[in-house]
Order: C-alpha cells, then structure tokens, then sequence
C-alpha cells in the first residue's frame, strides 16, 4: 500500500500543477480513505481550495495537516491563505513559525520579505532579501526587489546593481527591466532607458484592479519612430494616418500629449488620432486641435481600423523621437484654458472677501486622487499637515483637491476656497488655473496640468520621488515654471513645507502684473 498511496499523491501533484482541481480532490480523498492523516493529501486539499478562492476552507485543511506534522511548507501555505483572508499579522507569524524550524529555506525569507517591504518596513525588507539570496543566489525576483527597496532608500547604485542582476539571471524578468528603466530615467540616460521602458506593461492595472495580461496594442503596424535616409527622412509616396492609443494617467497624458503636434510636423502623418480620456477632451480640443486641424481626439479605440494605417502607445513617442534630457521638447505653455470660464473665474476669485490685488492667489493640491495605488500613501500629506501653510496670512488660498476619498477631502478652513464640485473636468481646472499666480502640489495630474499651462508649480516631490522629476534636481526640463521641494528624507514633510513658507514671496510685493 505505501508504493500505491506513493503513486497517487505523485498523481495528485500533477493534477494540481495541471489545474485539474476535480482530478486532484478525487485522488486526495483516495489518499484519505487510505490513511486519514495523510499530511500530503491534506496540503493539497487546502492548495485547490486557495486556487479557487476558498480561503477559511484553506485554512481548515491546513490547520488539520499543522496539527499532525508541522512542515515548514505547509506554514508557507498558510502564510498565503492568512494573506487572502487580510489577516497579516497571523500571516507573519506562520512564517516565523516555518522558520523556526528550517531556518534555511529561502522561500520563507523571500515571503517575509515580501510582506515587510509592502508593508514599508524598508532595512526589515532588505534584511530578509538578502538572507534570502544567501541561501539561494540566483533567485531573480529577490534581486529586483531588493533593487526597488534600495531605490526607496536613495541608494541608486545598488538598486542599479541588483536590478542588471536580476536581469541577468532571468533576461525575461520584466518587471526588474521596467525598474531598471524608471532608475535610468531618473538619472538621465534616456538613451538606454526607452527601450527598457517598452516593458513598462507589467505594472498596468485594469479598472478592476487586476495587472494587465498584454501592453497597450491594437492590430496595425506599430510606428516606432523615423527611418534616417541620406540624412533626412525618407520619403514616401502618401502620408499616412496614426493612431495613437492612451495608457496609465492623467498626468502621464498631459505631459506626454505634447508630443501629439510634433507628429504632424514630420511630414509623415496627414492625421494623428488620440484616444483620448473624456475628462481630458475638452481641453486638448481647445488646446490642440483648434491649432493643428490633423489632430483629432477620439472617445475610444474604433471597431474598425481600415482608416488607420499605424499606431503608437502614448508613452513610447518620446523613444520614438529619440528624446534625451537636452532634447525634451519643453516649450510651454502647450495647452491654454478657455477665454471665457478664465474670465468667469477671474471675476469670482475678484470677488472674495477682502480680496486685494496685492494678494497672492495660490492653488493647492496636498493628495494624490487614487488611493489604491501603492505610491499613494509616500506623495500624499494629510489635511491637518497641510493646514499650517494655509495659515499664512495675505494669500488667497484655492483648493484644487479632487478625490473620491473621503479622508482627504479638506476640513472646514476659513483660509481656504473650495469650489472643486464645479470642476468638472480639466478644461475647467485649466479655467481656474489660469487665474492662479501659483499651484502647490504633490505629484499629481494637477501639478502636470499647471506646468503645461506655463503657471509656476511648487511640486511638493517625495523623497526618491518619480523618475520624470530626475535625480538630485530642484528644476524640471520637462517643465520650466517648475520647481521641486524634494523630502531630504522619507515621509519628512515638515522640512518641506518649511522651505515652502519661507521661499513665499513678500504678499505686500506682489502687483497687479501677478506671477
């Protein structure tokens, strides 16, 4: 009987690792009516329960195998299961568990490790990846993620060092390749980092939360920048039509949607068609295509692509266009706000109580708007740590904070204006903007939309912020009304907000020709 119980837990295993669930319940409870503690059968029960979501079902199956033989295998199970049910302290503690046991299994450091890091426990995280690659030198993800927390924590050059590792052990390990492109983005070597951008995919979500299976693509032939013939640009018989397909924010589209007017200028394309987001649309028809009749704005990707001949991925137009950090096409403004809701908005912040021309009029944006996002909580300040800025005296101070997130709407302020519910779209926002003498923000689509608006923004930049802000610089390239007020340390927003307040011009000195 041992050889035949052998046979049908080997059985079982393939099964699982099929994913033919039915087969491996049906072989399991063979194993059982055999031997009803057979420790194997019962992990493998709790494994196709995971599977299929069933995580208290999970947990009984391996609480029931823990209590005959505790394995440190089947603590790495239950880890999994504690995490599904969003219990992560009884998750480490069935690490540590495994591990005390066998000490020198890798998967239960990279587990704990994994689990530290999300929960921003960075130098605990560190500790545990790099036991982790003691005991196991060539496991590729360790590498990347130990390349991301050293890139948390300012130190470039190991996450620059652990990401070509990662990459070198595993060639196809997107996601150490699209970290190792942001870090040479952030440090300026464009050149290199574009094509490593290309793989930026992996860390797309759907709207349902979900990382995304493929990248941005539609079924025509992809363009993928100029071909250089005798010097110039090849030419062609017939201009062709390019569709250019939206992906990740807001943000990332008001900063890249300059490139869509310098498509038309190579000659190349009689039409270039963005999809574009609809909270979006009104502005870059006002902005763009009111001045480059061959631009067009689109609601969606058409069902049918007979009038297109190519297509582009928004954020592949600066590889496109060979763009390096000397070459960043950064005359700005490149979008404006409509004459009319300016002047209406003009008339209103005229209006306050006692409003003077002498008063300065800045917006201010102290969260992001998506609080799912894991980057949120680093580039977000709560309401109370923003409102001893809005105490300063002699400045009209506009709220410019939209959000679905209850916890970061403002509390009652006599200091601040809040007309947010009228704005509906960024067209509006742009309106109101344009009325503004300076926008405070963190790194969010608002502070984008100043800049390209050629409005002078104060973005408040966490510490090891976003690649597009570059390393160790207070201005942008890709913005020049810009200026950065970067953490000198992580989550330390009070040194920042100082250095705001006191690099405020003198209110009375401001006149009537605004900033």
């Amino acid at each position: 009987m041992p050889n035949d119980t052998q046979q049908l837990h080997d059985e079982a295993v393939a099964a699982y690792q099929a994913g033919r669930f039915d087969d491996v319940r049906l072989l399991a409870a063979e194993l059982l009516q055999h031997d009803p503690a057979h420790v194997g059968a019962l992990h493998l029960n709790g494994l196709v329960a995971l599977a299929e979501s069933d995580a208290a079902e999970a947990r009984n199956w391996l609480e029931r195998a823990i209590r005959i033989r505790p394995e440190p295998i089947l603590f790495n199970t239950l880890y999994a299961i504690h995490l599904k049910l969003g219990d992560t302290n009884a998750a480490m503690q069935s690490i540590r568990r495994g591990l005390s046991i066998k000490p020198e299994l890798a998967a239960l450091h990279y587990n704990l490790a994994l689990t530290l890091h999300h929960h921003d426990c960075l130098d605990d995280a560190a500790v545990s990846y790099r036991r982790t690659l003691e005991l196991e030198p060539e496991h590729s993800a360790a590498h990347n993620n130990l390349g991301r927390v050293y890139g948390d924590l300012g130190l470039l050059a190991d996450a620059e060092r652990h990401y070509r590792h990662a990459i070198g052990l595993a060639p196809g390990n997107l996601v150490a390749r699209n970290n190792l492109s942001m870090l040479l983005l952030a440090t300026g070597r464009f050149d290199e980092a574009w094509p490593l951008f290309e793989d930026r995919w992996v860390s797309f979500k759907r709207s349902d939360g979900q990382p995304a299976r493929v990248p941005v693509q539609v079924p025509l032939p992809r363009w993928a920048g100029e071909r250089w013939h005798d010097g110039g640009i090849e030419p062609r018989a017939t201009r062709q039509r390019l569709l250019v397909l939206h992906e990740q924010g807001f943000g990332d589209s008001l900063q890249f949607v300059r490139y869509l007017p310098l498509l038309l200028g190579l000659g190349r394309f009689e039409k270039v068609a963005y999809v574009c987001p609809l909270p979006l649309r009104r502005l870059y028809e006002h902005s763009l295509c009111a001045r480059w009749p061959g631009l067009v704005m689109l609601d969606a990707v058409p069902a049918d692509l007979v009038e297109w001949d190519c297509y582009c991925p928004l954020m592949s137009l600066p590889m496109a266009f060979g763009t390096r950090v000397d070459t960043i096409p950064a005359a700005a403004p490149y979008l404006q706000a409509e004459t009319g809701r300016a002047t209406a908005w003009r008339r209103r912040l005229e209006a306050l109580p006692q409003s003077q021309p002498s008063m300065l009029r800045v917006g201010v944006v102290w969260a992001g708007g998506h609080s799912g996002i894991a980057v949120d909580r680093q580039r977000s300040l709560s309401f109370a740590q923003i409102a001893p800025l809005l105490a300063i005296p002699h400045i009209h101070w506009i709220s410019l904070q939209k959000t679905d997130d209850l916890a970061k709407r403002p509390d009652t302020n006599p200091h601040l204006t809040d007309w947010t519910d009228q704005l509906h779209d960024f067209a509006d926002t742009a309106a109101l903007i344009s009325q503004l003498d300076l926008i405070i923000s963190v790194d969010t689509s608002v502070a984008h939309l100043a800049a390209a608006l050629g409005k002078p923004v104060w973005l408040l930049n966490r510490f090891a912020g976003c690649w597009r802000w570059l390393n160790a610089r207070d201005d942008s390239p890709w913005y020049p009304t810009l200026r950065l007020f970067t953490q000198p340390a992580r989550g330390d927003w009070h040194s920042v907000l100082a250095r705001v307040a006191a690099a405020l011009p003198d209110p009375f000195a401001v006149t009537e020709k605004r900033l």
